[in-house]
């Protein structure tokens, strides 16, 4: 492990400029496609690392990639800085105190994703300049992961078609090989037309859109009896068709998403809930369309990869906080329930402590059961790309994610500890990946085995395009796609 002790070294000789990178993102939390100022803070340290930089990747304005090296195998490593709407929150304080009524916040951690992963990357640029060792290192800023799908449609546009493994990571209570479990999902709108009349003069020559959206949500209520137990359907009402009891609505539309275990699953269960919209405008003499918004694929694991980040996970040890850093965590535990600190250590595979208020181990490889998973979009990288994730011990045990409470520790400096802890993960992963190509070869074989006969579908079809606001049609999808 003399490599990985030499690249964390030249990690840490930078830690500062990353660590003002992601206080600077949560500063100014920006949504889905909206992340123009969080971009050109990751374009701008990118250039002055050195990187080959290149802006507005697959269409998206806010898209952003960085590369270094020359030659050898391509590493990538994944980072996000979106946020989330309706969780402004002031930073350090372990009391609800919005900054801005209804305004943005960083309620999964992504400011700190992003700057870790390029923290990563460029350790990695560093150490392969130093030795002279062929290789390339990148860097994706990848935007709108919460209900955008950004990954998918860089994936569609071939922007991974050259990589040899991604590697990524997520902010979360304890630190850890990620178990590779999440759901595959597509988010669809649904909208009914029918015809307007006067409700109580006339209501014979009324077809009630709206009478067909509360049709298809009932009858999707009824399917949930009859699909997979691992399967999750849910809906939101976006246009009742206006607010006049008198008049008998001629449109309605729902947001529904739909996740399952896997591809081919969903696809199937996407289906039977279309079923269930065009039945609901048969009974009530309406018509129905849908539109897919986004869709992520099921995270596709790989043996050898989540074998060797293990083992620097294990050389590294747990991050290394202090009892300052311990007693603020537990000033937010204060705020949780015990349900939600057992069920953080049940998530992951832990026996309950009480009295631990952050992460002083490593969770060993494919942790937990498996069935409290939400989506991401890095599930789609990883069926056209050998794939590993992490994650890093960033905040008090039983946060809940999207919460006020996980903005608030964004800027702490366990914050920052966790996030050095996971670049050094990751830093060090993908210069074993480069220094022994053996591990390539085996984690491309085990990705291979794993899809033989299971021909990789985008959930994303090629006629929708991303939800760019001032382009088109603007979709605002539904936040919290990702661990919701």
């Amino acid at each position: 492990m003399k490599n990985a002790d030499a690249v964390w070294d030249l990690l840490e000789a930078k830690r500062e400029r990353f660590f003002v990178l992601s206080d600077r993102v949560w500063d100014t939390p920006e949504t889905n496609y909206e992340e123009f100022s969080s971009s050109a803070e990751h374009a701008a340290l990118l250039e002055a690392e050195g990187f080959r930089v290149s802006r507005g990747i697959a269409g998206m304005p806010t898209a952003v990639m960085g590369e270094a090296g020359e030659g050898g195998p391509v590493i990538a490593i994944l980072g996000e800085f979106d946020a989330l709407p309706g969780l402004s929150q002031e930073a350090g304080v372990a009391e609800e105190r919005p900054l801005v009524e209804g305004g943005n916040g960083h309620g999964c951690g992504h400011n700190l994703l992003g700057a870790g992963a390029m923290m990563a990357a460029t350790a990695v640029k560093d150490y392969l300049a130093a030795k002279g060792i062929k290789g390339r290192v990148r860097y994706y800023g990848c935007p709108a992961e919460e209900g955008g799908s950004s990954k998918g449609f860089m994936v569609r546009a071939g922007v991974f078609d050259d990589v040899d493994v991604a590697i990524s990571w997520h902010p979360a209570p304890f630190a850890g090989v990620n178990n590779p479990i999440s759901l595959a999902c597509n988010e669809l709108d649904f909208r009914f037309s029918g015809r307007a009349s006067h409700a109580s003069a006339a209501p014979h020559l009324g077809r009630s859109a709206l009478d067909a959206l509360e049709l298809m949500n009932v009858g999707v209520n009824y399917l949930r009896e009859h699909v997979p137990s691992s399967a999750r359907i849910h809906y939101a009402v976006t246009d009742t068709g206006g607010n006049a009891p008198n008049v008998v609505q001629a449109r309605a539309k729902a947001r529904y998403l739909v996740r399952a275990r896997s591809l081919p699953e969903l696809l199937d269960l996407v289906e039977r809930v279309r079923s269930v919209a065009k039945g609901a405008a048969m009974m009530t003499g309406t018509t129905v369309t849908d539109e897919i918004v986004s869709g992520d694929a099921n995270l596709i694991g790989n043996t050898p990869l989540e074998a060797l980040m293990h083992r620097q996970l294990e050389h590294l040890g747990p991050p290394e906080f202090d009892e300052d850093d311990r007693r603020m965590a537990a000033k937010f535990q204060e705020t949780f329930t015990g349900e939600d600190i057992a069920s953080a250590f049940e998530r992951f595979g832990l026996k309950l402590r009480r009295g631990v208020s952050l992460c002083d181990t490593i969770f060993p490889p494919e942790n937990g059961a498996g069935t409290l998973v939400g989506s991401t979009d890095v599930g789609t990288v990883s069926w056209v790309v050998p794939t590993v994730q992490m994650r890093g011990a960033t905040y008090a045990i039983g946060t809940p994610g999207h919460s006020w409470q996980l903005v608030a520790q964004g800027k702490l400096p366990a914050a920052h500890k966790g996030m050095e802890h996971a670049a050094k993960v990751m830093a060090s992963t993908a210069v074993e990946l480069i220094l022994d190509p053996a591990l390539i070869t085996a984690a491309k074989a085990d990705h291979a085995a794993r899809l033989e006969g299971t021909p990789f579908v985008n959930p994303i079809p090629d006629d929708v395009d991303p939800p760019i606001p001032g382009v088109g049609d603007v979709k605002l999808p539904i936040p919290g796609v990702n661990h919701g």
